[in-house]
């Protein structure tokens, strides 16, 4: 029951009783009747951007929010309403989307929304804005209109991209594919989700941080370390103005190194190091390439021509996007050559097992020594010191 004042007469507040489940004394629907509408409103335009239903949309929300995302293959797509705030024919509500990219999604990925309404004439609810809740990184479609291209091992999703370019994009995506599976195995999902944004800005939107953490950065992959292999969220981003600076080989490399991540991210946990995690992923991203220690580590050569080769395994601090860029490379080539000389001493199916022994630790502390005495046969100390004399040989 609504209202300043307590009802005096027994008509009144039987009144009141009968239809509060429906509406309030004062003839604004009370907050469960709302939420229902809203609810409802919601699961319409659900049921409309499955159906690729544009009319349908638009009777339920602006028709350009429609087109942005219209041309994406979802499998599913719903809201769950968690709050309604109204004012008078306004309100704004919180909200869960669920959403699965048909074929490549196993379950939904789910993303905090915030949605502003209004109620018509004819008093139904219509939504005009649904933008990332607060803290929550933007979706590709909320920076224009996607365009999609299908590839035998990838979806690539771009924004402000030409055809030409999203299918330059699938084109090394498709080749990365079946390269992670010829080493590491097929006991992963073999195909890969490329979103391309217009710029570094809308890369920063995406995963909700700030530009200047990845200038420079030509593409990232998300995904939970760790998770069951079966996670949804694995998606590899890229920075189109970094990317452009590359040469053909640079862009296949790091295409190839980011569906590595995706490749490996079950195997990937809390103990193992980034230079182990980065390293393999150049170390799959290089094969093939017939690029040497020298062309590929030129910042680790300077540091050994000068005299002053690393004392150790590059640390997973080294790895920040925002060091400074010449410990950023000595960083990735340190960890790419441990991989590698990995390979030369133990052999590639070894080193796949190190690398599946150390993230299977339950802890970080003795992760990569016990994995070495169990896989390689070395200590780390010793590993160390051979690691600093293949530096030394393959970079002089």
């Amino acid at each position: 029951m609504t209202g300043r004042r307590r009802a005096s007469r027994s008509g009144v507040l039987a009144l009141c009783l009968l239809f509060g489940s429906l509406v309030a004394c004062g003839g604004q629907p009370a907050p469960d009747s709302a939420r229902t509408a809203v609810q409802r409103l919601l699961d319409r335009q659900s049921a409309a951007v499955l159906r690729h239903d544009g009319a349908a949309y638009a009777r339920t929300g602006a028709r350009t929010a429609y087109e942005n995302l219209s041309a994406v293959p979802f499998a599913s797509w719903s809201y769950r309403l968690t709050s309604l705030r109204r004012t008078g024919a306004t309100a704004t509500a919180d909200a869960q989307l669920g959403y699965r990219v048909r074929g490549y999604d196993t379950s939904p990925v789910t993303v905090g929304r915030t949605l502003t309404l209004r109620l018509t004439a004819d008093g139904q609810w219509y939504v005009d804005s649904d933008r990332p809740a607060k803290k929550a990184g933007r979706q590709l479609w909320d920076l224009g209109k996607v365009s999609v291209v299908q590839g035998t091992h990838s979806l690539v999703m771009g924004v402000g991209q030409s055809a030409e370019a999203l299918r330059e994009y699938r084109s090394l995506a498709d080749h990365a594919v079946p390269a992670v599976s010829a080493v590491w195995g097929t006991d992963w999902t073999r195909h890969v989700v490329v979103l391309v944004p217009g710029s570094l800005e809308g890369m920063a939107g995406l995963l909700g941080a700030p530009a200047a953490s990845y200038r420079g950065i030509a593409a990232v992959t998300t995904g939970e370390a760790g998770g069951s292999g079966d996670a949804p969220a694995d998606r590899i981003i890229v920075n189109p103005e970094a990317y452009a600076m590359l040469g053909p080989t640079g862009k296949q490399v790091v295409l190839t190194h980011e569906t590595t991540h995706v490749a490996t991210r079950a195997r990937t946990t809390s103990a193992t190091p980034l230079w182990l995690s980065e390293g393999y992923a150049d170390w799959i991203g290089y094969r093939g390439t017939g690029r040497t220690p020298v062309q590929a580590a030129p910042e680790l050569q300077r540091a050994v021509e000068d005299g002053d080769p690393p004392a150790a395994l590059p640390a997973d601090k080294d790895f920040g996007f925002d060091s400074e860029a010449g410990e950023l490379a000595r960083a990735y080539e340190g960890g790419w050559l441990a991989c590698r000389m990995i390979e030369d001493h133990w052999g590639t199916a070894r080193l796949g097992r190190f690398y599946r022994a150390v993230g299977a630790h339950k802890k970080r502390a003795g992760a990569v020594e016990d994995a070495m005495k169990d896989v390689l046969g070395t200590t780390l100390d010793d590993f160390t010191a051979q690691w600093r004399d293949y530096l030394k040989d393959q970079l002089a």
